[in-house]
């Protein structure tokens, strides 16, 4: 069975366990801490990044660009017989997505008014780009693709930032908000993260550290107390 080396809140690893999870391959899943990583892992990555997927053979691939397109040759595509040219933009649409997932980190982590907009209008870029582009329910319509699992992991934060912060990074967005709401109801969202997941990514996203943690109410089910983010990092 493949498995997939992993760092908890990293949007570049639920990239590649959501299209798994889509693709319905069996997979293990092994997590590491990036603050102090173990040697077995340095030697198989390059980079020293997450994701790794060390494949049946024994392979350790790195980079979800080149993962994911691994998994589309080594296993049923979630779509089929889709024409090389739609492959290109496909690939295209997915490294839109893939580029601002640390923008979205960072936005996130923002710890004051100023600095919050500011890394928010570098992100709503991407989703200015996606309003124009996206069809409903999903980015092609009917049916899921590679590309929406490229977008899955900043629409799923976009959605636990606003139910727990108020804040909705898609409130200009019709479009891109309706297919965030199309996948969610997929259930690819959780199915893509550990049980968890939820409360990790709060504990750091919205914690007194950040200007949308401290404007979280504190009474809130599953908002961060103020020490909550003491340990952990963004991929």
């Amino acid at each position: 069975m493949i498995k997939v080396v992993s760092f908890t809140i990293c949007p570049f690893v639920q990239r590649i366990t959501a299209l798994l999870e889509a693709k319905n391959v069996p997979y293990q899943i092994e997590f590491i801490s990036l603050k102090n990583k173990p040697q077995w892992f340095l030697d198989i990555s390059p980079n020293g990044q997450v994701p790794v997927l060390v494949t049946d053979n024994n392979t350790a691939l790195f980079e979800s660009d080149a993962i994911a397109e691994y998994l589309d040759d080594a296993y049923p595509a979630i779509e089929n017989d889709v024409l090389a040219e739609q492959k290109a933009l496909d690939r295209a649409w997915s490294y839109q997505a893939a580029k601002h997932y640390l923008v979205q980190c960072s936005t996130m982590r923002s710890t004051d008014e100023t600095t919050l907009n500011e890394r928010e209008a570098k992100l709503a870029k991407a989703f200015i780009k996606a309003e124009a582009n996206v069809v409903h329910p999903f980015w092609k319509g009917e049916h899921l693709s590679n590309v929406d699992m490229a977008w899955l992991p900043l629409l799923h934060r976009a959605a636990i930032i606003e139910q727990h912060s108020g804040h909705d990074f898609l409130a200009s967005f019709p479009k891109v908000k309706a297919w965030q709401q199309a996948l969610a109801k997929t259930g690819l969202f959780e199915q893509s993260v550990t049980t968890d997941f939820e409360e990790k990514f709060v504990s750091f996203y919205l914690s007194e550290e950040t200007y949308l943690g401290r404007g979280c109410d504190p009474l809130q089910q599953g908002c961060a107390p103020s020490d909550s983010c003491q340990t952990g990092t963004c991929c």
